[in-house]
């Protein structure tokens, strides 16, 4: 019996170990793309093949594991693999998603419509406020629906 003991103190040891945070942030978090092209591996390391490259810096992603200087990342139609943490910033962002939506100068779908937004538009994350979120697309800012948007958490109001 004492050798089953100690195996499964070992072994328990063994998934506390990896299982644990590799920095003070909470996950899940939300961070952009910093490179141009971002290779998404497997596993995590180098020597895990690549499943898929991202080829657009800013886009945003959401940190879910972390495992020494990798990161496992998901995108927001759900494609998960992991990243080297160099390859992403904290830099917050936000995608259109799903159909087009409207961009308002203010906080009021009454206000005026600056733009449509098609799906897949990336605009950088000014400030939310209870149902609203202020984006930044290409020096244009305005105002979306927060359900309208991927890359923030319903809690969040402010951006650096």
């Amino acid at each position: 019996m004492k050798p089953f003991l100690i195996c499964l103190l070992v072994f328990m040891g063994m998934v506390e170990t990896y299982g644990s945070p590799t920095s003070p942030l909470s996950l899940p978090r939300f961070v952009s793309l910093r490179a141009k092209t971002v290779n998404l591996h497997v596993g995590p390391g180098n020597n895990y093949p690549t499943e898929w490259t991202f080829v657009r810096p800013g886009l945003p992603v959401e940190i879910i594991a972390e495992f020494d200087t990798w990161r496992q990342i998901r995108d927001w139609q759900g494609t998960q693999g992991w990243v080297h943490k160099s390859l992403l910033c904290g830099k917050r962002t936000a995608v259109i998603q799903q159909k087009q939506r409207k961009f308002y100068k203010d906080m009021d779908e009454n206000s005026r419509v600056l733009a449509h937004l098609e799906p897949g538009v990336l605009g950088k994350l000014l400030e939310c406020r209870n149902d609203w979120c202020r984006l930044d697309v290409q020096g244009h800012k305005g105002w979306v629906k927060r359900r309208c948007i991927w890359g923030v958490y319903p809690h969040e109001d402010k951006f650096k």
